[in-house]
């Protein structure tokens, strides 16, 4: 993983050019200085990434899949990332402020706020609904009766294992959010945690305290009670009415106290000398916030909650097909975009509020459509012999159909090729369209949508029905339709034709000389001529002494972590294309260029050692990002003295980035060298 990571590092920019980096379920969330220096196709041929979606303003993520954490650790180990320290709080802040475009700043805080507060709980979550599920496969075999009203006591213990995440979730989700605002998050903790206390949950008995009194909720449900009390001489008020919830569950409450905290205590820290902030900024959030909490903010949040379930509830009661179709429709729109989160907040307020949810059913849908289109290209995948495209689909599948997480299918394959959409959403309808025809499918539990929690709906074999109903539809439409436009397919098939010879296609059409993957034919024409498409030699771009790429002291570069090559000690002089090809890259300091050959060689040059901090000193750009060049055309003038007296090493890595798409890669032997001189041969990868 530490090549992919550097490699991520190097294709964003660097470690200056980061702001703040995080990473959710899925994907690396990279804030940076200036997103426009990446380049989409450089960082989608990186071992490892799935895909790259930029966002608004200099927000960009990377989808990894289920490696992320791996990829993210390795990041934050690398040297580079240690030298150059983090940003700190304030910084960030400012850069915030600076970036923030009205409207749409606003926007992406607030589903940014939404989506840190919940994603790290990712994994909790998943844990806790495959113990549900096991357990509804038992009741489905009879095994054990879970809804009995006496059961044996390893269930009971079992009940509290996945219980204890659902029922203190607004405690975990309140430490997040509190990190995310950036406060003391044990604060935020204990203020939710005083609602859940036997103390706070003991006020409810009415024999001990007869000042309370209760109301069924749901009839003929006696755990599901709304009680409240009366706290008499209260200051300046008199009687106080306090409505005693069961706050376990309810997750609109840390969203709503959090931010209102975060505004006290921060306020609080500017006006409490430092010395004694410790004592006294937990103390006085405590005094205000918990009552404010338990009188307010929580009834509130709770009536926000049943209000927009109530309303759900009442389209799904009232048009249930309707509502069954929408659910599964809005979804892959919502999901991107990180905008699903309210309605899972809503799933998780309604099982709280009712015992049950019925929004989770139809999202099935919505799931097993996405499965069924991924599965639909690993077939094509498989068919027409794409290597590549096949191990993306299979680990997309994989963590779909057992885990029920959609991003590796919707960044790696769905938001690439927008053909799928239209195929993929005939499956939600069809599915959706099953369940709601059927009456809805309903669940006691929040769980991810896979083949492992299928038990846990109710009634099942609808559920199953519904399911199964949208994953053959979208993968029936991916297979008939294809996912790719005419090009593509002709090219599948040309390459397919082309492995059945044992040849590729251009070895076909130039035999005997060195060339490259048929792939690369789209990206040449009609820009390069057919010697440029077929070339795979790297000539030197600059005059000087050619080294080993090991000798170079950066080990990123040594060690091989960007790809093979060589590097140049120059004499002097610009520094010039090595290639005919298209510059994919190239920073505003002018330190750095990328170039993608007419043969689809992706080549890295990298101008001096940390020469990046001399924030384009010394350096004269003549190409940018998207220009032609021909081999031997400048794309930097250099003033070497003021890098040296600067104290930065002068020598020139230049690296082949996408070695995976080729064969061996081989440097030429070290001596002196000067631009039109071949230093680098790319050989084909064998069929």
């Amino acid at each position: 993983m530490s090549n992919t990571a550097q490699a991520i590092l190097d294709a964003v920019g660097g470690p200056d050019n980061i702001i703040h980096l995080t990473h959710c379920a899925t994907r690396l969330r990279f804030e940076l200085r200036d997103a426009s220096v990446i380049d989409k196709d450089t960082v989608e041929s990186i071992d490892g990434v799935l895909g790259a979606v930029p966002q608004s303003g200099d927000r960009y993520q990377i989808v990894i899949g289920g490696a992320v954490q791996s990829v993210y650790n390795d990041i934050q180990n690398l040297p580079a990332m240690k030298s150059a320290g983090a940003a700190s709080n304030e910084d960030v802040k400012a850069a915030a402020r600076a970036k923030a475009r009205g409207k749409n700043a606003i926007v992406d805080a607030f589903f940014e706020y939404l989506s840190d507060s919940f994603r790290p709980l990712l994994p909790v979550l998943l844990g806790a609904s495959l113990i549900l599920a096991f357990l509804a496969v038992l009741d489905a075999l009879h095994v054990v009766d879970t809804r009995a009203d006496t059961i044996p006591v390893w269930l009971g213990y079992v009940n509290s294992m996945w219980r204890a995440v659902f029922y203190f979730l607004p405690a975990m989700v309140a430490y997040n959010a509190s990190k995310k605002l950036d406060i003391d998050p044990w604060v935020g903790t204990a203020v939710i945690l005083s609602l859940l206390t036997p103390n706070f949950l003991g006020l409810s008995d009415v024999a001990k305290f007869p000042a309370t009194t209760c109301i069924q909720l749901v009839e003929g449900k006696d755990d599901l009670l709304q009680c409240t009390t009366q706290i008499d001489n209260v200051p300046l008020i008199g009687s106080l009415p306090l409505q005693l919830a069961d706050y376990g569950g309810q997750v609109f409450v840390p969203l709503l106290m959090v931010p209102i905290l975060a505004l006290l205590y921060k306020g609080l820290k500017k006006i409490i000398p430092a010395n004694v902030q410790m004592v006294f900024v937990p103390f006085i959030s405590f005094v205000i916030i918990m009552p404010l909490t338990a009188f307010l903010i929580g009834p509130l949040s709770i009536w926000i909650g049943n209000g927009l379930g109530g309303g759900l509830a009442w389209l799904n009661g009232n048009a249930p097909i309707l509502f069954a179709i929408i659910i599964p429709i809005i979804y892959p729109f919502l999901v991107p975009l990180g905008l699903h989160w309210p309605l899972n907040a809503l799933q998780l307020a309604n099982i709280a509020a009712t015992g049950s949810d019925f929004i989770q059913g139809p999202m099935g849908a919505w799931n097993f459509a996405c499965f069924g289109a991924t599965a639909g290209v690993l077939f094509l995948s498989i068919r027409d012999r794409d290597a590549d495209m096949r191990q993306t689909a299979s680990g997309a599948l994989a963590a779909g159909l057992f885990g029920g997480i959609s991003e590796p299918s919707l960044y790696g394959i769905h938001l690439r090729f927008k053909r799928i959409y239209p195929l993929m959403l005939t499956g939600c309808v069809a599915g959706g369209l099953t369940i709601g025809i059927g009456g809805g499918a309903i669940t006691h539990t929040f769980v991810f949508t896979s083949l492992l929690t299928i038990p846990v709906f109710s009634p099942t074999a609808l559920y199953g029905l519904g399911i199964a109903v949208a994953f053959f539809t979208a993968f029936l439409m991916v297979v008939i339709f294809d996912y790719r436009t005419k090009e593509q397919r002709a090219e599948a098939r040309e390459r397919k034709a082309a492995l059945k010879a044992g040849v590729t296609p251009t070895q076909a059409a130039a035999p005997g000389a060195p060339v490259a993957p048929a792939a690369s034919a789209s990206f040449a024409a009609p820009e390069f001529s057919a010697a440029a498409v077929a070339d795979l030699t790297l000539t030197s771009p600059l005059e000087g002494q050619l080294v080993a790429l090991s000798d170079v002291a950066d080990e990123a570069f040594s060690a091989g972590a960007l790809g093979p090559g060589i590097a140049v000690s120059p004499s002097g002089g610009a520094v010039v294309a090595p290639c005919d090809g298209k510059v994919s890259v190239a920073f505003p300091t002018g330190h750095a260029y990328g170039i993608k050959s007419a043969s689809g060689i992706q080549v890295l040059i990298h101008i001096g050692m940390d020469t990046v901090k001399l924030e384009g000193k010394g350096f004269t750009p003549r190409v940018a990002k998207g220009d032609v060049v021909r081999r031997g055309d400048v794309l930097a003038e250099v003033d070497w003295d003021v890098i040296r007296e600067a104290g930065y090493d002068t020598i020139t890595p230049m690296v082949v980035t996408n070695k995976k798409k080729f064969g061996e890669v081989s440097p030429a032997q070290p001596g002196p060298v000067a631009p039109g001189d071949t230093v680098v041969t790319v050989n084909p990868k064998e069929a």
